[in-house]
């Protein structure tokens, strides 16, 4: 129904960011890192969009890509997948991390984003692995045991989970220990 939504940022929250056209304003469900790369209020912005309607609300969901929102619409039709946990696997992973993650069937990668257990993930893999196509070339994502309590300890200091990833993802694999990368996605997030 509603297919696409462009105009200004005229708020932005901790989860969906208010979008105003022709002087309405559209309360509109985004992935964290949409928050993190969407500039000041007041700034220029486009959504591709998915109106959820349930009986008591109809609510606006939007992505940065058509890519992502198919993605998004995939995820939906996994039984037991809502619009809040779509949002939440956006908000960790990207776009083809999320893709190679469910086409190489890695349950431990999607059991890292909060909200998702293993019979989600096991769910999610089955339904969609022979939907979803991982980019060629994209390699996984290297994710190692003592990351969770990496992202814990990083969020427990204010930052975001996409800040947390972000930071992971510029740690070399080689820095082992819950402490020693603590330091280095640390040291990250200082410059």
């Amino acid at each position: 129904m509603i297919a696409s939504i462009e105009g200004r940022l005229a708020a932005i929250g901790k989860k969906a960011v208010v979008v105003q056209v022709g002087g309405v304003g559209f309360r509109v469900h985004v992935p964290d890192s949409f928050i993190v790369h969407c500039g000041p209020v007041g700034s220029a912005v486009s959504l591709y969009t998915h109106l959820h309607v349930r009986q008591d609300e109809l609510a606006l969901y939007g992505c940065a890509t058509e890519s992502e929102l198919r993605l998004f619409e995939l995820l939906l039709s996994v039984s037991g997948v809502g619009p809040r946990v779509a949002l939440s696997l956006l908000s960790v992973l990207s776009d083809d991390e999320l893709r190679l993650a469910i086409a190489g069937e890695q349950v431990d990668v999607l059991t890292r984003v909060p909200g998702i257990g293993a019979k989600t993930a096991k769910k999610i893999i089955l339904d969609l692995k022979d939907k979803v196509e991982a980019s060629v070339g994209l390699a996984r994502p290297e994710i190692l045991d003592e990351d969770t309590e990496v992202i814990a300890a990083l969020t427990g200091l204010g930052y975001s989970i996409v800040e947390a990833q972000t930071a992971l993802q510029h740690v070399p694999v080689s820095v082992r220990g819950v402490q020693e990368r603590l330091r280095a996605a640390l040291v990250y997030l200082g410059t």
